[in-house]
C-alpha cells in the first residue's frame, strides 16, 4: 500500500516528488494571475453540472458559495499560494475542499486541468483584449485630433530619410493612425478565435458524464464550444495570434518612436514633448531625453522574442496536451503587460505633442522639395515626363551650385533649362501650393487632411464595444 503524494494525481506514485522537481514543474508563481478567471470557469462548470444532474442543487450551492469566498480572499490579498499544489487550479480546489469538505472535490467532475487551463487563458486573454482595444481607441482618438489641429502645418516628407516632397504634419499623423486602425481590426478579429470554449474536452477525449457544453459556453459568454476535444486542449493558436498582433503593433509604435526621437533632436527640432514624458542626464544638465519613445522602441524586440518563443514552443508538439504548454503563459502575460504599457504611454503622450511649425516649414524649404511639382508643371505644358525629369534635374544641379532653392530662382534662371517655363511656375514652387495641389482622397492638401480626420473620427465612433459583438453582426462577418 502506497501513500498518495499529491491530492491531484498521486495515487499511482510510491514516492514523493523531488523537492527541486516540485519547484521546477510548478506554475503557481505566474499562473495565479488566472485565479479570478479560474473561479469564473468553475462557477459556470458547477452550475452546468447541477443542470444536467451530476451535482445536486445543494452541492452546487455549497461550491458556489465557497468559490465566492475564495474570490474575496484573493481580491483582498489574503489567499495563501502553495508551490506544493503546483498551479492555480489545485490551490483553489484545495482551499475549496478546506472550506466545504468533500463536496469541493466533486467540482472537478467532467473536466481536466488540460481543458480548465485552456479555458482560463481564453477568459483572461478575452478580458485583456478589451483593455488593449480601449487603449487603441484612446490613442487613435488623440492622433486624429492632433492631426486635425495640424492640418495646415507644412513639413518635409521623406524617402530614404532624404527630403522628398512637402506634406503636412496632420497628414503624417494620419499615416500613423492608419497603421493603428489596421492593428485594431486585427486584435478584434483575433478575439473571435479566442472566444471559443475548450471546457468539456476534459483531458483530451471528452467525458462520459452527460455535460452540456453549450450551457457552459453561454454562461461564460463564449460564442460556441470547441468542435474537437483533441484540438481544444492543445490549441494555442490564439495566444500566438495575439502575440503576432502585438508584434505588428509594437513595430508600428517603434516606427513612430523613431520619428519622435528624431524630431525632438536639435538637428530636426520639429516637435516638443512635455517634460513629464522625458528624463534628464546625470552628468549633462542640458539634456532632455525622449525616454518614453526610446523605451517603446526597445520593448519591440521583447515582444518579437515572445512571438518566436511561442511558435517554437508549439512547432513539434504531438496531439494532444503536453507539459510544454505550461511555457505559454509567461510570454503571453509579458506581451500583454508590454502592449498595455506602451499603448498607455503613447495615448497619454501623443495629444501633448507640440509642433514647431516654423522649424518644420523651414526644413521643407530645403532639399528642393518642390522639384516634382516643377516636373508635373512641365508635363502640363506639353513636355514629356522623361524630358521634364531631366530639365528639373539640371535645375536642381544649378541650385546646388548657386545655393538657391527652386522657389528662390528668377524666371530667367529657370527658363535657361526650358522655355516652357512661364511666370505662373511660382504658383507651384511654393510649399503651400505644393501641398494644396494634392487635393484628392489620401492626399496631403489641408482640406483633405481635415476630411480624412473626420472620416477616421466617424469610423472610430462607430466601433461597437467588444463585449456586445456577436457573429451575426456585420462587424464580425
Amino acid at each position: 500500500m502506497t501513500t498518495p503524494t499529491n491530492q491531484s494525481w498521486g495515487g499511482r506514485f510510491s514516492e514523493p516528488t523531488d523537492a527541486f522537481v516540485e519547484r521546477f514543474t510548478a506554475s503557481v508563481d505566474f499562473d495565479n494571475r488566472l485565479a479570478l478567471n479560474d473561479i469564473q470557469g468553475s462557477i459556470a462548470h458547477a452550475t452546468m453540472l447541477a443542470q444536467v444532474g451530476v451535482l445536486t442543487d445543494e452541492e452546487r450551492d455549497a461550491i458556489l458559495a465557497g468559490l465566492e469566498e475564495i474570490r474575496e480572499e484573493i481580491q483582498a490579498g489574503d489567499f495563501e499560494w502553495s508551490v506544493a499544489l503546483e498551479d492555480v487550479h489545485m490551490n483553489i480546489e484545495a482551499r475549496l475542499t478546506e472550506k466545504i469538505g468533500i463536496t469541493g472535490k466533486k467540482l472537478h467532475t467532467g473536466r481536466s486541468r488540460n481543458d480548465q487551463v485552456a479555458t482560463d487563458i481564453r477568459l483572461y486573454l478575452r478580458d485583456e483584449i478589451g483593455v488593449v482595444d480601449e487603449e487603441l481607441t484612446r490613442l487613435r482618438a488623440g492622433l486624429i485630433e492632433l492631426a486635425a489641429r495640424e492640418a495646415d502645418t507644412i513639413m518635409p516628407g521623406f524617402t530614404h530619410l532624404q527630403t522628398a516632397q512637402p506634406v503636412t504634419f496632420g497628414h503624417h499623423l494620419l499615416a500613423w493612425q492608419e497603421m493603428l486602425a489596421r492593428d485594431q481590426e486585427r486584435v478584434r478579429d483575433c478575439r473571435k478565435r479566442v472566444n471559443v470554449l475548450p471546457l468539456g474536452a476534459a483531458a483530451l477525449a471528452g467525458t462520459t458524464y452527460p455535460i452540456d457544453r453549450h450551457v457552459t459556453a453561454e454562461l461564460l459568454g463564449f460564442e460556441r464550444p470547441a468542435e474537437n476535444s483533441l484540438d481544444a486542449v492543445s490549441d494555442r493558436d490564439f495566444a500566438i495570434e495575439f502575440t503576432a498582433f502585438a508584434s505588428l503593433l509594437l513595430m508600428h509604435l517603434s516606427r513612430m518612436s523613431e520619428e519622435l526621437v528624431l524630431w525632438t533632436s536639435a538637428q530636426f527640432d520639429f516637435i516638443d514633448l512635455p517634460d513629464r514624458f522625458c528624463t534628464g542626464s546625470s552628468i549633462m544638465p542640458q539634456k532632455k531625453n525622449p525616454d518614453v519613445p526610446e523605451l517603446v522602441r526597445g520593448k519591440t524586440g521583447r515582444v518579437y522574442g515572445h512571438l518566436m518563443g511561442l511558435l517554437t514552443l508549439m512547432k513539434s508538439q504531438p496531439l494532444a496536451y503536453n507539459k510544454d504548454n505550461q511555457e505559454d503563459k509567461e510570454p503571453l502575460f509579458d506581451t500583454l503587460d508590454t502592449v498595455k504599457g506602451c499603448l498607455k504611454a503613447f495615448a497619454d503622450m501623443v495629444p501633448a505633442i507640440e509642433a514647431k511649425a516654423d522649424n518644420m516649414r523651414e526644413a521643407a524649404r530645403k532639399g528642393f522639395s518642390t522639384a516634382t511639382d516643377l516636373a508635373d508643371y512641365l508635363v502640363r505644358k506639353g513636355v514629356a515626363f522623361r524630358d521634364a525629369h531631366e530639365i528639373v534635374g539640371q535645375s536642381v544641379a544649378f541650385g546646388l551650385r548657386e545655393k538657391k532653392d527652386l522657389s528662390d530662382m528668377s524666371l530667367e534662371e529657370l527658363r535657361q533649362f526650358s522655355t516652357a517655363i512661364d511666370a505662373d511656375v511660382f504658383e507651384v514652387l511654393t510649399l503651400e501650393g505644393s501641398v494644396a495641389a494634392r487635393n484628392h482622397i489620401g492626399g496631403t492638401a489641408p482640406d483633405q487632411v481635415r476630411a480624412a480626420a473626420q472620416r477616421a473620427r466617424d469610423a472610430l465612433a462607430a466601433l461597437k464595444p467588444l463585449g456586445t459583438l456577436s457573429p451575426t453582426t456585420d462587424e464580425e462577418r
